[in-house]
C-alpha cells in the first residue's frame, strides 16, 4: 500500500515509518518543518509538506493513498487552553482526512488511549473516555470509527501511558523530564496507581497489522505491560539520574495531573490473538535503564 502518515517523524512515528516500508509499504509522510521533512526523507518517505491545521493538504494527500496512519498531536500540556487547542486542532484534521476517505474501504488507523476501569484491566470492549481533559479526542476517534457505516475501514490501536524507546517517550518520560527539572522524581498519590506500557518498536508492529487486517469499527490495545506501580517508575527514574524518590502534588502535572494520579492498567488479550501481535521487545522498567544521568 502507499500510506499517507502524519506525526511519522515522532518517536512511534519513525518506528512505524520504518515498519510500513520493511513490510514493503511505501509512506507518504506529513511534514511541517524542515527538520521533519529532512528526518522523513531520511527515513526513505516522500514528504508532504503541512501540518494538522492544512486541512486541504490533508484532503489531498489522504486521496492519494492507499490507507492513512494518524499519529500527529501538539503534545502541549502547558496549560488547559493549550490542551484543548491541541485536542480541536487534530478534531478537525481527524474530521478533514475520515471526508477524503469515505466511501472508499480504504484503511484509516488512528490513535488513542487506553481507558480506566475500576478494579481491572481495561479492555478493547472498553469505552474510551468522552469527558475530562482529553476526552475531545475520544470524541473525534469515536466520529473516526463510524466512518465504518460510510465505506472507511477505519479502526483505533490504543496507546498505554507510556510508548517507550531507550528510556525515553510517554509518561514516564513526562516523569523523567520533571524530575530533571525539579530535582525530585516524584509521582502522585501512593503510587500504587498502574500504568500500562509498550515499546515504541512493538506498537509499530501493532500500527502495521490494523492497517493490513483489521476489520472496520474495531479497537486494539498497543500494550505489553499490563500496569507498572508509577512508584515503581519513580524508583527507577530517580536511581538512574541520581534523584530523591518522593510523593508529589498531582498539580504538578498540571491539566494531566487526574489523569497521572488514577490507576488505569490495560490488557491486549484479545488484540494478540486476533491479530496476532507478540511484543518482542523490553518492558518499560527494563528500557528505563537505558536513562543516562
Amino acid at each position: 500500500m502507499r500510506v499517507f502518515i502524519t506525526g511519522g517523524t515522532g518517536l512511534i512515528g519513525s518506528a512505524v515509518v520504518a515498519e510500513l516500508l520493511a513490510h514493503g509499504h511505501g509512506v507518504l509522510a506529513l511534514a511541517r518543518s524542515d527538520a521533519s521533512a529532512q528526518a522523513a526523507a531520511a527515513a526513505g518517505a516522500e514528504v508532504v509538506r503541512g501540518g494538522l491545521a492544512d486541512l486541504d493538504v490533508l484532503r489531498t494527500a489522504a486521496a492519494q493513498a492507499d490507507g492513512v496512519i494518524h499519529l500527529a498531536f501538539a503534545n502541549d500540556f502547558s496549560s488547559p487552553q493549550a490542551l484543548a487547542a491541541a485536542v480541536a486542532e487534530e478534531g478537525a484534521a481527524l474530521a478533514a482526512l475520515g471526508e477524503a476517505l469515505t466511501g472508499t474501504d480504504r484503511p484509516f488507523v488512528v490513535c488513542s488511549g487506553t481507558p480506566a476501569a475500576p478494579g481491572r484491566a481495561a479492555t478493547e470492549d472498553d469505552p474510551i473516555p468522552t469527558d475530562g481533559p482529553v476526552g475531545g479526542r475520544g470524541r473525534a476517534v469515536g466520529g473516526v470509527l463510524a466512518l465504518a457505516s460510510r465505506g472507511v475501514r477505519a479502526s483505533a490501536v490504543r496507546l498505554p501511558r507510556t510508548v517507550h524507546n531507550e528510556g525515553h517517550g510517554g509518561f514516564a518520560g513526562l516523569l523523567t523530564g520533571i524530575a530533571r527539572q525539579t530535582g525530585v522524581s516524584g509521582y502522585a498519590g501512593d503510587g500504587t496507581q498502574r500504568w500500562p506500557a509498550v515499546h515504541a518498536l512493538d506498537a509499530a508492529v501493532l500500527f502495521r497489522l490494523a492497517l493490513e487486517k483489521a476489520e472496520a469499527g474495531t479497537s486494539w490495545h498497543a500494550v505489553d505491560d499490563e500496569g507498572d506501580q508509577v512508584r515503581d517508575i519513580a524508583a527507577v527514574i530517580g536511581r538512574r539520574l541520581g534523584l530523591p524518590v518522593e510523593p508529589v502534588p498531582a498539580q504538578t502535572y498540571g491539566p494531566l495531573g487526574v489523569i497521572f494520579a488514577a490507576d488505569q492498567p490495560a490488557s491486549s488479550a484479545r488484540t494478540r490473538e486476533v491479530l496476532g501481535w507478540k511484543p518482542q521487545h523490553p518492558s518499560l522498567l527494563a528500557d528505563l535503564e537505558n536513562l543516562q544521568p
